[in-house]
């Protein structure tokens, strides 16, 4: 589904701080499978998560989404294809103080043009599916970390990607609530996303819901285990 071919990334191109955080990665990233990239901090993990979902572009090297290659496509093209394509789950979970978790999901909807009660419609489903409807209007600060992820999670789904994204998605977890993680994960899986996540997590890369793990380390590809 997505093919990574030769992808080099550079921060501070040309000044005497240069840093190549990827060097020469080709990759190609199944439909329909949950894949892990493992490997310490600094590896370049991060980086090419970034990549793959349209956040930012390689110094070299060439992304195709599709058989479509979206490498040199305008900044509105690629914006486009993150809302439509793709659903991100960040380390940190992003989500804004002071608005309910209802509004938090909607948001990356609203460009859509959609009317916003089909948009809250939606974000109810999604929270009655993970089993926090009762806090849908609960302020996101006066949520537990295992129930701001769920909001997170539902703010993914909230365009029904086909690929979801997520960054160290148990780091802030204890094991209770990673091992639930997990198991939301798998009934994403079940849905027949798409699925690209980084851990260094051992519940996370040995879990069976993960088909394949990617080993990186100063941003290069070692190995693909399984």
């Amino acid at each position: 589904m997505i093919e990574l071919h030769s992808i080099r990334k550079a921060f501070n191109q040309g000044h005497d701080n240069e840093y190549w955080a990827l060097d020469g990665i080709d990759l190609h990233i199944e439909a329909k499978k949950v894949t892990a990239l493992r490997g310490p901090s600094g590896s370049g993990k991060t980086t090419l998560l970034t990549i793959v979902g349209c956040l930012s572009r390689p110094t070299e090297g060439r992304v195709r989404l599709l058989g479509e290659d979206i490498s040199g496509l305008p900044e509105r093209f690629l914006t486009e294809i993150r809302r439509r394509r793709f659903g991100f789950i960040f380390q940190q979970f992003n989500l804004i103080r002071g608005l309910a978790a209802l509004d938090n999901i909607i948001l990356p909807a609203y460009p859509t043009g959609r009317p916003r009660r089909e948009l809250l419609d939606r974000a109810e489903e999604l929270l009655a599916g993970l089993k926090l409807g009762h806090r849908r209007h609960a302020k996101v600060e006066w949520l537990s970390g295992g129930e701001q992820q769920r909001v997170a999670i539902c703010r993914a789904l909230i365009n029904d990607p086909e690929v979801l994204i997520a960054d160290e998605p148990t780091a802030n977890l204890d094991t209770h609530l990673a091992g639930e993680f997990m198991g939301i994960l798998e009934g994403l899986a079940a849905q027949g996303r798409t699925i690209l996540l980084t851990s260094h997590d051992p519940l996370v890369v040995e879990s069976a819901v993960v088909q394949r793990v990617v080993d990186m380390r100063d941003g290069k590809l070692l190995s693909s285990p399984r």
